[in-house]
């Protein structure tokens, strides 16, 4: 075989070679869930966020880093192993209140990408200046924190301030890299005989807090009894009044007409009430009618006239015998 031959064979080989290439650098894909850089000689050129088939140049021209949407999520203070199981680290998670106690603190940080760019060519480990970050902002605010807030209702309140510190931290650092959530897995104290004080007093407090609420529905049941007893009181108050108005204006139309019949006969009407007024206030006494120097003038008994109209005199039945007789 000749020389020409052998490089000529040699000269198809490479051919083919970089076609191959070209044929499979050419092109690549970008799920819905990722995102991409475009690198061109060494350089991110764009970055595309669209799904899809991508074409770009071959390499080593161009070549492209694919990166994820997802939230991340970083564990400080334990990981876990290949079976499974979590180890902790003690003295990343050892840290001091602001009144001198040592807890052990682990957490949660949930972070995105959103300059892939930046994430990239920004720092040359991101998730290390990230994690390095959250160990300060959470040392930065247990620092700050007392031991009562850390271990029972200050979570919440240290978690927030921990996310807030972070997002600037990172914002100064500029990685690309937003932060969405810090979550606090434990909070507890090294020496077991405190953590068992500190569970009992975080306990006397459950109980506490559920005394106050009994007592405040006690109390607005007993609100809400008083507060319809009270309505009733006014309820009936209010037909009271109205009885009493009724009964007023009646008591107005009944003196009315007796001032009219007194204005027509003031003398007669006047006996009159005054034997009415009588008969009410003594109605078993016997009534005489006297003149004007006290002597008895006539002995008028009421009563028996009013016994005789209504029960036929017993001297009917006499009559009827004379006339028998006769």
């Amino acid at each position: 075989m000749s020389v020409k031959r052998i490089l000529t064979i040699i000269g198809m080989a490479l051919t083919g070679l970089i076609l191959i290439i070209i044929g499979f650098t050419t092109w690549y894909t970008v799920d819905e869930s990722e995102q991409a850089v475009v690198i061109t000689f060494g350089q991110a050129n764009s970055t595309v966020t669209d799904s899809g088939l991508h074409f770009k140049l071959p390499w080593p021209i161009q070549h492209v880093e694919v990166l994820s949407k997802e939230t991340y999520s970083m564990k400080f203070g334990y990981k876990q192993d290949e079976s499974g199981e979590l180890v902790s680290y003690d003295k990343e998670t050892k840290m001091i209140t602001g009144d001198e106690y040592i807890v052990l603190t682990d957490l949660v940080v949930q972070w995105k990408i959103t300059e892939p760019e930046k994430f990239l060519f920004h720092s040359e480990s991101p998730e290390e200046i990230l994690h390095d970050a959250t160990s300060a902002s959470i040392r930065s605010v247990i620092g700050s924190s007392t031991i009562d807030a850390a271990l029972t209702d200050g979570k919440a309140e240290i978690e927030a301030k921990t996310r807030d510190l972070l997002a600037t931290l990172m914002d100064k650092y500029d990685i690309g890299v937003i932060i969405q959530g810090v979550n606090l897995q434990d909070v507890e104290l090294p020496n077991a005989d405190v953590r068992a004080a500190f569970t009992s007093v975080t306990d006397a407090r459950e109980t506490k807090n559920t005394k106050i609420n009994e007592a405040k529905k006690y109390e607005n049941q007993k609100q809400n009894e008083a507060a319809g007893e009270r309505d009733a009181i006014k309820s009936r108050a209010i037909g009271q009044k109205t009885a009493r108005i009724e009964q007023a204006h009646g008591d107005v139309a009944l003196f009315k007409d007796l001032h009219a019949e007194y204005e027509k006969n003031k003398d007669i009407t006047r006996q009159r009430l005054v034997l009415e007024t009588l008969e009410k206030v003594l109605p078993n006494a016997k009534i005489y009618i006297m003149n004007d120097n006290g002597e008895t003038l006539k002995y008028l008994p009421l009563q028996q006239l009013e016994s005789h109209s209504q029960t036929p005199p017993p001297l009917e039945k006499n009559e009827k015998k004379e006339d028998q007789n006769d």
